[in-house]
Parts: C-alpha cells; structure tokens; sequence
C-alpha cells in the first residue's frame, strides 16, 4: 500500500516537472519570436511617401511619380506646379497587405506621368495630404533632364537602334527670303510591330522659319545590319537672314510596340506571321537628330531693279486690262496674275498710287496654291483705277521683279502697255440707225383704221385633262409611295434585326444621350456620387459598344491598350484617362462644386463625339 503511494506520488511530480517545462518552453519561444518581429504588435500609424522610378531622364522621355499612402485613405490632395514640367495623374491602386502576425495595412498609390518640358534640373516640391486627420508631408524629388542626341552611326550601322530620326537639307546656296524645302526621316526596325504618339519635342530653327508639313509615302531600306521602315516628313522652310544657319536638333517621342518575349515560342511567329495571341509589348522611345548647318547669302546689292520689293523665286506674269473704251470717271479692272514657286503670300504689287491721270484703288489678292507645301500656285491680283480726263490714251506697262536664286540673278517681268479710248462723259456718241432707201411719206401705203369688233363671239370654256391635274398625279401616286415607304422599313427592320452590333450602338447612343440629361441633372443638384458612379456606367457602355465586348469589363487600361488600334488620337485617349482618373477619386477626393461637375460633363460630352467618329 506503501509503495502504490509512493509510485502515484511519483507520477504526480513528473507530471509537473513536465508541465513547468512546456512553460519554459512557452516563453523561450515568445521571447524567440519577439526578437524576430513576429509577435503582434500595435497598428503603426499613417504614412505618405513619394519616389520617382527615375532622376535623370532625357527630353522627350517621361518619369513615373508614385504617391504611396499607407494605413488611410488621402483627402485634399494637388498636383504641384513646377515650371517646365507637365505632370498628369495616369491612374491608382489600392491594395490591403498582411503580415506574419495577422497585422493588416491598407496602401493606396497613386501614379503620376511626369512629361518635362524642357532641359535642366528641377525640383518637385513636398507634397501634402490628409491621411486619416493626419497632415503627412514627403520630401521634396530631384528630376534632371538632359538633352537628347542623335545616336552614334556605330549604333545605327549595328541595328541596336530601335528608332532614329534623320535631318536633311537641299545641298545648294541659300539666299535670304528664299523657300526651300527639308526632310526628316523616322527610321522605324523591321522588328517594330506598331508605331504611335508620335509628337515632337523640339524643334529649334536659328535663322528659318518652319512652315506646312506633310508625310511622303513610306518605304522599306537597308540601313547596316538591318532592314528599316523610313516614313518620310517634307517640310518647307524660309531663310529669314544672312550669314551662318542651323536646324536641329529635332527631338520627338513615340510609343512602339516590339515582339513580346515569349513569341519565341508561338509557331505563328516562327513561321513569319504576326502572331495572333500576343499584342506585343510597348516602348516609350526618345528620338533626335544631329544639328544641320548652312550658309544664308545675302541678295546681291548689284543691278537691283527699282520697282524690286523683296520677290525671291521664279515667277511668270499675264495681265489684262478691260473695259478699254469707256468715259471719264468709268472703272476699269487690272488683274494682275503671277505665278510660279517662292514665298506666293509675301509677293506684293509696285506701288501705283501716284500714278497721274488715274484714281487707284486699293487691289485684292487670291492666293491659289497648287502643291501640299504651299511653294508653287499663282497670287491675283485686282485691282481698279478710273481715268480723270479724256487725254488718257493708255494704261502704262507694267513690270514685276523678283530674284531667282536658282541663277543668282534679278529678273524683271514687263507687260506692255494697253491702249484705252477714254471720251467725255457727255458726249456719248449715239447708235445710229440704218433706214429704208424706199421708207420715204410718199412711197408708204396709208393704213385704213378698222372699227371696234361688237360681237365677240361664243367663249369657249377650256377644260384640262385629267392626267395633266395635279390632284389626279398626287393621289395616283400615293400608292407607289405607301409601298416604297414599306418597303424600305422592312429592309431596315431585318438590317436591324440581323445586326446586333447596330442595335447595341443605337441602344448606347440612346442610353449615352439620356445619360448626359442625367450628369446635368446631378451636376445642378451637386450630387457627386450618383455623377460619377452614372458617369463611370456610361464610360464603360460608350467603351464596350466601340471595342466590342462587355461594358463591365472595361477599365482604364483598355484606352491604351486596344483604343491606339482604332486610331483614336493623343488628344481623345488623355481625355479618356482623365475622365477615369475622376472617377477613381471621387471616392477620396470627390468634386464639391456644381462649376465642377458641369466641366466633367462637357469633357465626357466631347470625348463620346470622338469616340462615335472612330471606325470599329
């Protein structure tokens, strides 16, 4: 009986030894955690930082500014303004992060193009925001910009350049005032699947003036060790002084879309055809051109006609003058016609308006252009003077100079002078009346008068046919129209019935047309909620009636993605994304005016007439 005790007392005391391990245990392990962070910990309070995913950046190129907002949502937040640098907000995200503890953090980050403007560097000032009735400020960003250069010909040669422009100009002598055409070339890879947003950054011209630009017909060309599609751009260009000249360098940016990375593995791609699963992935390319120079003579000072006003290019001249017999005081129309290539609108008309015996007035001109440039056509000139005495007898010659820097000469065009009859205003000559030899008193046969008729007779009452009534057409007529009429209806009802494409456009024009009654409804009653939750639900209609496909399933990223294809212009797709970056702050940083939210309607009525041009 003893020894049973002693043997459950035993027990007993092992069992506590264990169970004061397992505490040990316990908080050894606790302790472990707490130096690796892992144990539960208080929230930590809100935060707001700012990052630039790039400091330095080349003109024409963009930097990406993201807004992280953690542990709340922002409120009262603006885009600063920095002098040389455009900044648009391109979109949001919010996600929710967990820790190792069960610690949940909601991040909010907002996205920010940063498209500069010029060169230099730049400060982006702190930003401010109310997270959560916290004023959190970031600190101020650096962005550098540097000037964008033609790439190096060993790059050119290799095929390492995607993209590349090149610059040229006519090698011949340039005169002052003379019109001459250049050509820019965008040189495009034969790997480049799609080329857009195309838009120039700079175009510096010391001593020219660029005018008109137009796009020549593309071509393929070897060019090193790979084969380029060249776009060519004319442009036409006027020397406005002398001496040393330069254009250039032109820079632009553009969006190219390359072959994605895993078409290797597609056998359409193998086989030389565009894959039909892959879109390919875009490419933000800087491009420039190297700095082409000339030299600008001035016009000759030597054999300067007198009647010489600056014409500089080839020109031929006709002239007419008419009425040529008239009387004092009667106007008479010079038109003056000169033709041919240079500067058409700076030509203008010697001076006549001391011309003796003549009151001139002042001419009209019509300028016809025959060219896509703008540098050949002819200019007309009219203009009308009356002679003030009957001794005029001419209208004098006329002569037009100009320098033609083909030649290096001054040329003078004449027309010679045109005779004119001018007589008194009162001594009009009149017509005069070939008579009758025989149509003498004598020779005439004296004509009896004949009496007044008593009797007229019986009227006769006409009557018209019934085919020549208008009624008797008219009612005829109106079966041939009733089944006309039902014709054509019931072709447009099985067009109709057999398109559903057209009746979903028609249904959205109808819903986009009511919709807009209901922004301007919302928008005077300043109920910002229900404008942009119907201004989100018409966006996506207009958007998945155009791109064919669900309205619901329709978010921002479609309007760079799939709206580029219809060729939908720069100026509609940031109108589009700034109409979705509205909605996506309404939730945080909703508009409180009804100024406001009557903009936003008329942006969105704008973008919904661009959007209805585009050909899906």
């Amino acid at each position: 009986m003893v020894a049973k005790k002693l043997k459950i007392e035993h027990i007993i005391s092992r069992l506590r030894l264990s169970r004061l391990k397992l505490q040990i245990f316990q908080v050894v392990g606790f302790l472990f955690l707490a130096a690796l962070g892992f144990v539960p910990t208080v929230a930590s309070a809100a935060n707001f930082t700012a990052s630039l995913d790039r400091d330095t950046i080349a003109l024409g190129e963009q930097a990406t500014l993201s807004l992280t907002f953690e542990g709340g949502q922002p409120a009262n937040l603006s885009m600063p303004q920095v002098s040389g640098l455009q900044m648009n907000q391109v979109g949001n995200s919010s996600q929710t992060t967990s820790d190792f503890n069960g610690h949940s953090s909601f991040v909010t980050t907002v996205l920010v193009a940063v498209i500069p403007r010029q060169t230099g560097e730049f400060t982006i000032p702190a930003l401010t925001a109310d997270v959560n009735g916290q004023q959190l400020s970031t600190a101020p960003l650096k962005l550098t910009v540097l000037k964008a250069d033609a790439p190096p010909a060993a790059a050119v040669d290799s095929g390492n350049e995607i993209a590349f422009m090149k610059l040229s100009l006519p090698d011949k002598k340039i005169y002052v005032g003379q019109v001459l055409t250049a050509q820019l070339q965008v040189c495009l890879r034969d790997d480049v699947q799609n080329f857009a947003n195309f838009q120039f950054t700079g175009q510096p011209a010391d001593g020219f003036t660029i005018n008109k630009m137009i796009q020549g017909q593309n071509r393929r060309a070897q060019i090193g060790n790979r084969t380029y599609t060249v776009i060519p751009l004319t442009f036409a260009l006027t020397a406005m002084k002398s001496g040393a000249l330069s254009l250039g360098p032109f820079t632009a940016s553009a969006v190219v879309v390359l072959p994605s990375q895993n078409e290797g593995n597609d056998p359409f791609a193998q086989m030389g055809i565009r894959s039909p699963f892959f879109s390919g992935e875009q490419k933000q390319v800087t491009l420039a051109t190297e700095i082409v120079k000339a030299e600008c003579l001035p016009l000759p000072a030597e054999n300067v006609p007198a009647d010489f006003n600056g014409a500089v290019g080839d020109y031929q001249l006709t002239a007419t003058v008419g009425p040529t017999n008239l009387a004092v005081g009667d106007p008479v129309t010079v038109r003056v016609q000169i033709s041919g290539r240079g500067a058409l609108d700076a030509i203008q008309l010697p001076d006549q308006s001391a011309l003796k015996n003549f009151k001139v007035f002042p001419p009209t001109a019509k300028t016809e252009i025959a060219d896509q440039l703008g540098l050949e056509g002819r200019k007309t000139f009219e203009e009308i003077v009356t002679p003030q005495n009957s001794d005029v007898r001419a209208w004098p010659p006329f002569s037009f100079s100009f320098f033609n820097p083909d030649d290096g000469q001054y040329h003078t065009l004449t027309q010679a002078a045109v005779p004119l009859a001018v007589h008194s205003a009162g001594a009009s000559v009149m017509p005069t009346i070939a008579a009758n030899k025989n149509s003498t008193a004598e020779n005439q046969t004296p004509q009896d008068i004949l009496p007044i008729k008593e009797n007229l007779g019986t009227l006769e009452t006409k009557s018209i046919p019934l085919i020549a009534q208008p009624e008797f057409l008219a009612l005829q007529s109106l079966p041939v129209i009733a089944f006309l009429a039902a014709f054509i209806w019931r072709k447009r009802t099985d067009n109709l019935a057999n398109n559903p494409r057209l009746r979903r456009q028609r249904a959205v024009t109808q819903l986009v047309s009511d919709g807009l009654i209901d922004l301007k409804i919302f928008a005077a009653e300043n109920k910002s909620n229900e404008f942009f939750a119907m201004l989100f639900r018409l966006l996506q209609e207009q958007l998945g009636e155009r791109l064919d496909c669900p309205a619901t399933s329709i978010t921002e990223a479609d309007v760079d993605r799939r709206l580029i294809i219809l060729g939908a212009s720069p100026a509609t797709l940031e109108l589009l994304r700034e109409l979705f970056q509205l909605c996506n702050q309404a939730r945080y940083a909703p508009i409180q005016t009804r100024q406001e939210l009557a903009a936003v309607a008329a942006k969105f009525k704008k973008a919904v007439a661009e959007l209805q041009c585009l050909n899906p």
